[in-house]
This record gives structure tokens, sequence and C-alpha cells, in this order.
């Protein structure tokens, strides 16, 4: 009889990445980078929006697209609205060298799962794709404030829906960044607990994911936070 072994990391499924970026270096040093990881699997390397929506649209084989904002004549927030009209059903992390708080406003809007500067680490970005993958928004809550003090013609919404205490503090803890096992040591309760109470927020906000909650968080519950 074969004994239950745990499974290895290279046993779990894979994260499947689409890379989209129009600087071939760093395109290809990314995809090495990451392709080294043994959870990961680069499945395509685009240099456009275009050519990214043409795989895209050919396969369901995509959990995360890694997506530059400046393709040289396009710009990565021009494919989102294209990559919305295909029903894509995974994550975009905004891999990128800048972006402004008017733009991010605009990204978040559009559903993004985070943005991680490209000056940032090899490591951090093996980790912010895992986090993605788990759920977790990756903006840096000084970026999300600015973004939409910034933002023009957003007021809250006064018909929201009415919080309990204890999702309101759920809620600025996921505006914060924090996962469900932080969460759950911040407040002291179960994870389990804590699993229950962001699909009462998802419920209550009309989301499916952390990234949208922190967009209606902004929107109609800044107040709170």
């Amino acid at each position: 009889m074969r004994a239950n072994l745990p499974v290895s990391e290279t046993e779990q499924t894979k994260i499947r990445l689409l890379l989209i970026d129009d600087h071939t270096l760093f395109l290809e040093s990314v995809a090495r980078l990451l392709q080294s990881e043994p959870r990961f699997e680069v499945v395509a390397q685009c240099a456009s929006g275009t050519e990214a929506l043409r795989f895209i649209e050919s396969s369901s084989e995509i959990d995360v697209v890694l997506l530059d904002l400046d393709l040289g004549q396009e710009r990565g927030a021009e494919f989102l609205d294209r990559l919305r009209n295909a029903h894509f059903d995974g994550k975009v992390l905004v891999v990128t060298a800048e972006v402004n708080d008017a733009e991010l406003w605009s990204l978040i809007r559009k559903g993004i799962s985070g943005v991680f500067m490209k000056h940032g680490s090899p490591t951090l970005l093996i980790q912010g794709i895992r986090e993605t993958m788990e759920g977790k928004a990756l903006f840096r809550q000084d970026q999300l404030r600015n973004a939409f003090e910034r933002a023009e013609g957003v007021s809250g919404d006064q018909s929201r829906v009415k919080l309990t205490q204890c999702e309101t503090q759920v809620l600025s803890f996921v505006f914060e960044g924090l996962a469900n096992k932080q969460i759950a040591d911040r407040l002291q309760i179960p994870e389990t607990a804590v699993k229950n109470l962001m699909q009462q927020l998802f419920t209550k906000a009309g989301v499916r994911n952390r990234s949208l909650l922190v967009r209606v968080a902004l929107e109609q519950y800044r107040d709170q936070l």
C-alpha cells in the first residue's frame, strides 16, 4: 500500500502566466526568472496587447497576466478594456516603471489585481504573483489614497449597503493589503471566520474578488477606512 506523502511544490498545480511587455530584454529576463520557479509556467510572451489577446482568445490556460502599461503604440489600460470584452476570468498584475494617480484609479476600476513596480526585486515579484493567485490585492495603501484623492468626479454612494462593525474592520484590513490569515491574527478569530466575512462583503458589494472590493471600499466606504 502506498503511503500518503505530502504533495511537493513541483506536484502542485502550476500557476500559468502570460507576460506582456514590448521591451524584449526585460520580457525574456522575467520569463527566465519565472520559469525557474517550480510552481510557475510561462505559457506565452507577447510584445503587444493585440498579440496577447489573440493568444488569450485561443486558450483558457492562463491564470495571471503580467501587463506593462507602456506598450509602444498601445496602452495597457486600453488592453484591459479589450480583455474584459473577451470575458477573461483570470487575474491581471500590472508590472510597470511608473503609474500616476489618475491612471491607477482607472486601472483599479478596470479590475486589476495589483501593481508591481519594475524597480522591485525578483523575490518580491515572485511573492507578488503568488499572493495575487491567493486573491490578495497588491496595492500600497498610500497609492490607493492618493489615487482616490486625485480622481475626478468620484463621490461616495449614499445608498451603500450598511456593514456590520466586524465587516467594516475586515474591509479596512483588506484595504491595507492584509491576507486572510493576517486579518484573523489582528481580530483574534479563526481564519474560517474571516473567509465567511469576506464572502459576506463580496455579496454585499456585488463583487467577486479582493481587487474589486478595494474599488468599492474607495468609492463607497472611504470615510470608514
